[in-house]
């Protein structure tokens, strides 16, 4: 059961979010360019302002927080899109082009075994083994720690191992990706 005041507030919010949504949507829209994610953006900063609704209703300038959150949420965005698309130019950079007659069942027994390692480990163990990157590349790849690439490529292949009962792991790794299509980052 709600106060009064809880109940006074839950109002406000609600007539400022019918109010400005919209236009934060559309401000989200120009910020970052994207018509999807305008309104995921806007609704999240409204989100985070019911959080704070206390706060942001004692503001003098409620619609010029609620901007500036949309604002720095769209800056995030951003970061992060840019951040995806070097990530995934670095990793196919050092793609290897298909090769003829290849091992179809090797292929087949890497992927299913890279696919039950957790995302940090496979992705770890590919970018490794598959495409050659260094630790630090790695590390930059998945903005984590250099610590990280060596503990998790570690275990990985380890996990590995354990999964296709060999010891030449790497190369088998190396050999399915040059072959025909290991995909690191994705569960298909």
């Amino acid at each position: 059961m709600g106060s009064v005041v809880d109940d006074a507030a839950s109002v406000e919010f609600h007539a400022f979010f019918e109010q400005h949504y919209a236009e934060l949507s559309r401000l989200a829209h120009l910020l970052t360019g994207e018509a999807d994610a305008a309104d995921d953006l806007a609704a999240d900063a409204l989100l985070a302002l019911w959080h704070r609704w206390d706060r942001v209703r004692a503001a003098d300038h409620p619609v010029a927080y609620a901007r500036g959150v949309v604002a720095n949420l769209a800056r995030t965005r951003i970061r992060s899109a840019v951040r995806e698309r070097r990530r995934i130019a670095l990793f196919w950079s050092h793609r290897e082009e298909k090769t003829e007659n290849p091992d179809v069942a090797g292929v087949v027994d890497v992927q299913s075994a890279l696919r039950r390692l957790p995302f940090r480990k496979r992705a770890c163990v590919v970018l490794r083994h598959a495409f050659d990157l260094s630790e630090r590349d790695t590390a930059l790849a998945l903005g984590v720690s250099v610590g990280t690439v060596k503990s998790q490529t570690s275990k990985g292949m380890a996990e590995l191992q354990r999964l296709l009962g060999t010891q030449v792991v790497p190369q088998r790794v190396h050999a399915a990706m040059a072959r025909g299509g290991v995909s690191g980052g994705r569960n298909r």
